[in-house]
């Protein structure tokens, strides 16, 4: 004789029901958090427009087929598509994150929380289209910029609250999980959708397939770090459509014994939340400013450039490098050995302060072929040592500091040093924020270079008030490129 668990339907799982409430609550955000959201906005757009002109990243945009497009269409920033809500948020999530080069967040996770503007603004961009091709009434109520950065806020903090203390790289998985939780909640608040419908989206993002972390790292790291976070937007997206259409929820998708999440996928940990929902990360987000590169190595990068001056004519002369950073850098992208590609290298520490020592930056180009073929980078890898510094670990935690210190001294063949430089916190860090605020323009323009319209993208995003009361199909068509 058998028996067999009671066939009884739970109510969702409370974090699924706290997110879609969250998501699809009107209350507005306060200025600092909307202020930060259009640095934000500025600062992802203008990622984009520099991913869009990368002959790697070309190769993976567009419609799923050749031609495969559709009448008012959601757009693409930079390039010239029609495409279905979810395509459209693959393209534009992947060019938004390609460069590693937009915002981030560092805690028990780590991640990009505006990935989820590629399903934000594709999303808003298609609902705006459908409303203003309807009756007349209801174009009136077609999204904003205005919403979008509400949208954004919450996508924000979705995924940020949940990475404080969720370490989902510790089972393997990849941050990414996030954004596709995060964009399915406000995709379907953004296509109009009831509570329960909410509630269905979420839960499906949450029993949706996992990706792995393996493409980030040694040996497997490849391209695919790059449009993770596109293809996430893209299945948030396709969440939010089901949803919308009648698909039933998975109520205790984190929680059912054995087949929940929390068992089948994250080893048996359970989904932790300690801080309620509100602003709180974007008002502490982290801009990359000054270099397309991993966060936890920013300061690495900073404490390099400036030894530059002191090194740049005795390469030949040093004898080792001395380096400290948090745990989570020496987990991360502390490598040795060979670099393959692209994504190698832009993920490892030594590579990225080598460069910095060499020339006194670190751009793109520094990560292509061309430029690592230099012998100098690799020698200068192998006089490196690295360590964990437990007290720059423990202010990397600490909710009231959220530091990412490093730090960086290089010893000479003749028994001489440099100072030992150190950097708590990045320029882009909260901390700096006002110091950021100029780089980012400078950033920002820099990529409108060559795009047609690049006069009346810096025109509208230089008056807060005409961005926001923007359309959000008038502005998905204002930075997509010609038809």
């Amino acid at each position: 004789m058998t028996t067999a668990d009671r066939n009884e339907r739970p109510e969702a799982d409370a974090e699924i029901a706290n997110i879609a409430d969250f998501a699809a609550d009107p209350a507005p955000p306060g200025d600092e958090a909307r202020n930060t959201a259009r640095l934000c906005l500025m600062d992802s757009v203008g990622c984009a427009l520099m991913a869009a002109k990368n002959r790697q990243c070309q190769q993976r945009l567009g419609p799923v087929v050749p031609g495969a497009e559709i009448p008012d269409g959601a757009r693409v920033i930079a390039k010239p598509w029609k495409l279905d809500p979810a395509q459209a948020a693959f393209n534009n999530g992947a060019l938004i994150r390609w460069l590693d080069f937009n915002d981030t967040w560092l805690a028990a996770e780590w991640g990009h929380p505006s990935d989820n503007l590629g399903a934000i603004l594709s999303v808003a961009d298609f609902v705006a289209k459908q409303k203003q091709s309807a009756a007349s009434d209801s174009a009136a109520a077609a999204p904003t910029v205005s919403d979008i950065l509400n949208w954004m806020i919450k996508a924000h903090e979705i995924q940020g609250v949940l990475a404080l203390e969720n370490a989902f790289n510790r089972a393997g998985l990849d941050h990414v999980l996030l954004v596709k939780v995060a964009s399915a909640a406000l995709a379907a608040v953004i296509l109009g959708c009831d509570r329960e419908q909410v509630v269905s989206a979420v839960s499906h993002a949450w029993a949706d397939g996992q990706a792995l972390r393996t493409y980030r790292h040694a040996p497997n790291a490849g391209p695919r770090k790059s449009w993770a976070a596109g293809d996430a937007c893209a299945r948030g997206v396709r969440m939010a459509l089901l949803a919308r259409n009648g698909e039933t929820a998975i109520p205790s998708a984190l929680t059912a014994p054995v087949w929940g999440f929390c068992d089948a996928v994250f080893r048996g940990k359970k989904i932790v939340r300690k801080r309620e929902y509100g602003s709180y990360v974007m008002e502490n987000i982290l801009f990359k400013v000054s270099f397309p590169a991993e966060f936890h190595a920013q300061t690495a990068v900073e404490c390099a450039v400036k030894l530059h001056p002191q090194v740049r004519d005795r390469i030949d002369d040093i004898a080792r490098i001395e380096m400290e950073t948090q745990e989570s850098a020496v987990r991360i992208i502390s490598k040795a050995g060979p670099l393959y590609n692209y994504a190698d290298r832009d993920h490892c520490l030594q590579y990225m302060t080598a460069v910095g020592l060499l020339f006194g930056e670190l751009a793109e180009r520094h990560y292509e072929d061309e430029a690592a073929a230099d012998p100098r980078i690799d020698a200068l890898r192998e006089k490196m040592s690295v360590s964990e510094n437990p007290q720059y670990s423990r202010d990397y935690l600490d909710p009231e500091k959220r530091s990412i210190a490093n730090s960086a001294q290089v010893f000479f063949a003749d028994g001489s040093a440099t100072e030992k430089i150190v950097v708590e916190y990045p320029l882009g860090h909260r901390r700096r924020r006002a110091e950021s605020v100029p780089h980012l323009w400078k950033k920002f323009r820099a990529a409108l270079e060559g795009h047609p319209d690049a006069g009346k993208i810096d025109a509208l995003f230089s008056d807060a008030e005409r961005l926001d009361a923007t359309a959000a199909d008038e502005f998905a068509d204002l930075l997509a490129r010609g038809e």
